[in-house]
Formats: C-alpha cells, sequence, structure tokens
C-alpha cells in the first residue's frame, strides 16, 4: 500500500510539477509566516510612527502613540493591547504567501528551466539577479490587495488607542470597504511601491539563496543538507532586508495613509512623493525604520522557508531547489 501511495503520489508529481511547486512553496511560506509574524507587525508600526505628512496634515484627532525601538515597540502592543494583537493581520499575511510565495517560486524555477545553465553547470549571477526580480515583482503584483489588507488590519489596534474610529473589523469586511472607497484599482493601492520593494527582496532572497547555494556546493565538501541551506538562506535573508527596507517603508507609509471620496491618497501622491516627504522631514535614516525587526524577522523567516521549502521537495521525490 506505501508502495503504491507513493507511486501514486510521484505521478501527481509529473503530471502536475508546477501546480505541486506551488502547493509546497505555499506550505513552506505559512510556516514560516505565522512563526515570524510578531516581528512584521512590529516592523510595520515603526515605519508608520513619526511620519512628517502626518505631522504636517495633522493626526486627525487623538495623541500619536510613540514607541522606543523594537522591543519597546513590541512590549507596548503587548501591555496595551494584549499579546495576541502580534498576530493582528496574520489572516491576510498567510493569504498574501499562499499567492506570493507559490507564484514568485514557481515563476523563478520557471525563468530559471527557460535560460538554462551555464556549460559549466552553473546559473550566471546576472541570470539569477534577473529571474529574482521578475519573480518578485510578478508575485507580488498578484497578491498586492491581501497585502493591503494586512496593512491595515495590523495598524487597528493603534488606531483605537489613537481615539481613532476603526476602519475595518476583518478580511472580508477589509475588501469591502476598500472596493467601495476605490473600486477594483482601489484594491491595488500602493502596488508600485509594493512590486519595487518585492523585486529587490527576491534579489537579495531567490538570487542570493540561489547563488550561495550552489558556490558552496561546487566550492566546499558541503553536501546538499540542511547545512547548507541554513547557510544560503542566511545570507539571502541578510540582503534581502538590507534590499527591500526601504521601499518596504514607502509601501508601508502610502498603503497605510488615508484617502479622500475618490480614493485618492491624502498624504502622498506617489512612491516618489512618499519618499521625498520622508527624506526631507525625517532625513535618510527614515527610509530604515524597521531594519532591525526586518533583518530579524527575514532571517528567521528566509531560514523557516528555505529549510521546509527544501525538506517538503525531497519528502514529495522533487529534485532540490
Amino acid at each position: 500500500n506505501d508502495l503504491k501511495m507513493e507511486q501514486q503520489e510521484q505521478s501527481w508529481v509529473q503530471q502536475w510539477p508546477r501546480v505541486t511547486k506551488f502547493i509546497l512553496s505555499a506550505c513552506a511560506a505559512t510556516v514560516a509566516e505565522m512563526v515570524t509574524f510578531p516581528l512584521d507587525l512590529t516592523k510595520t508600526r515603526l515605519q508608520i510612527q513619526g511620519e512628517a505628512a502626518i505631522k504636517q496634515h495633522g493626526p486627525g484627532g487623538g495623541p500619536q502613540m510613540a514607541y522606543r525601538g523594537m522591543m519597546g515597540t513590541a512590549l507596548g502592543i503587548v501591555r496595551e493591547e494584549g499579546p495576541l494583537k502580534l498576530w493582528q493581520g496574520a489572516t491576510p499575511a498567510v493569504y498574501r504567501h499562499i499567492v506570493y510565495s507559490g507564484v514568485r517560486m514557481v515563476t523563478y524555477e520557471q525563468f530559471r528551466d527557460v535560460l538554462g545553465r551555464s556549460e559549466d553547470d552553473t546559473f550566471p549571477l546576472w541570470k539569477a539577479a534577473i529571474g529574482g526580480m521578475l519573480a518578485g515583482a510578478v508575485g507580488q503584483f498578484m497578491a498586492s490587495p491581501t497585502d493591503l489588507v494586512k496593512v491595515q488590519m495590523q495598524m487597528e489596534g493603534r488606531r483605537r488607542l489613537e481615539g481613532k474610529p476603526p476602519r475595518v473589523h476583518g478580511v472580508y469586511q477589509a475588501v469591502l470597504k476598500i472596493i467601495s472607497e476605490g473600486g477594483i484599482r482601489g484594491l491595488w493601492a500602493g502596488w508600485v511601491p509594493n512590486v519595487q520593494r518585492a523585486a529587490l527582496v527576491n534579489l537579495g532572497d531567490l538570487t542570493t539563496y540561489d547563488t550561495v547555494k550552489h558556490i558552496l556546493l561546487r566550492n566546499t565538501s558541503l553536501q546538499d543538507n540542511s547545512l547548507c541551506h541554513g547557510l544560503a538562506s542566511t545570507c539571502s535573508g541578510l540582503v534581502a532586508a538590507t534590499m527591500g527596507t526601504p521601499a518596504d517603508v514607502i509601501k508601508t507609509r502610502i498603503m497605510n495613509q488615508p484617502r479622500d471620496m475618490n480614493g485618492r491618497g491624502v498624504l502622498y501622491t506617489s512612491s516618489i512623493d512618499c519618499l521625498i516627504q520622508s527624506v526631507k522631514g525625517e532625513g535618510f535614516i527614515s527610509l530604515y525604520k524597521g531594519f532591525l525587526p526586518t533583518w530579524m524577522r527575514m532571517a528567521p523567516w528566509s531560514m523557516t522557508f528555505w529549510l521546509s521549502f527544501e525538506q517538503i521537495r525531497k519528502t514529495m521525490g522533487i529534485s532540490s531547489f
């Protein structure tokens, strides 16, 4: 019976290779997302606080909440809103990664298969860079509506403490509210900086992981095992956080800003406008607000994802990434 089930699994994998890889990517991403989500919430709160545009236009009622650093922000959330609020917005985050991670992984592997490796069985860095950016951009564009809902839900606890009325009460109600205010296009509010960020993050994540892993396999005695995967994922998490944090700050601020009756942003007209206002009002360092929790989240997220992904592929009889 076990042999028969294994043969059926192999047949299904061979018949639906892209669907299989999509599902495996989504499963690995879900595990990584739930483990590290409190750091994502902390990062989002840090990126919003102290916005120069809010100071200029007024907070809209109630005092601004001020947290000091990553630990102060996390402890403030636990103390003022409750520990479970560290996972506020986790549902749309998981939905996002089912779409985002599934699409980006399948797109990257398809791109790698189409371009092919060099004669020495290596995948050149420039090809990996283009593939990583393309995969991240496509995956994030598809998942942008879920990211918008996630950011707005993450900020609800803070809005209540500031005395502001709640904007959303759940995923379904948030989607309906966004559509009622800005139409279907409103679901893609902030998609430009979102896609830019994803392209940069995956240039750091996918490209770095793929490149470092195969450099280790070619030039060291390491085997294609968890140690090799762990080292490669550690490098990919650091590079991804460094490259993606500025775009992530811009994306978060654009998505979180209030909107007028036509669905247009009140604080920023575009990602470039948000970038200019942030740097002018708060300095260049504002683009790296939340870097520490971003990196501290990306490092374990990347490691959890890649170790899970590689192990699930091995269990399913699919070749290593």
